[in-house]
């Protein structure tokens, strides 16, 4: 396995925040939507909401990790 260049590794777990933001808000719209249509209790809600908060709080900490390498790299 090749060691990547900094930036690259970087832009790629950018890509990857990026893709789990998209993707969970994708999901989190079609559970609500689904759970409507159902008839599905609120605490089930409150649970994938739950998970998309938690997924959400992942992509923040990746952000600032990614920030932070960047600010050490620039100086």
């Amino acid at each position: 396995m090749t060691a990547e260049p900094q930036d690259q590794q970087q832009a790629r777990k950018g890509r990857i925040v990026a893709l789990v933001i998209a993707g969970t808000m994708l999901i989190w719209i079609g559970v609500q939507w689904i759970a409507n249509q159902v008839g599905l209790p609120g605490r089930y809600a409150f649970l994938f909401d739950f998970a998309a908060i938690a997924a959400l709080i992942w992509a923040l900490v990746n952000i600032y990790q990614i920030w932070r390498a960047r600010q050490n790299n620039e100086g």
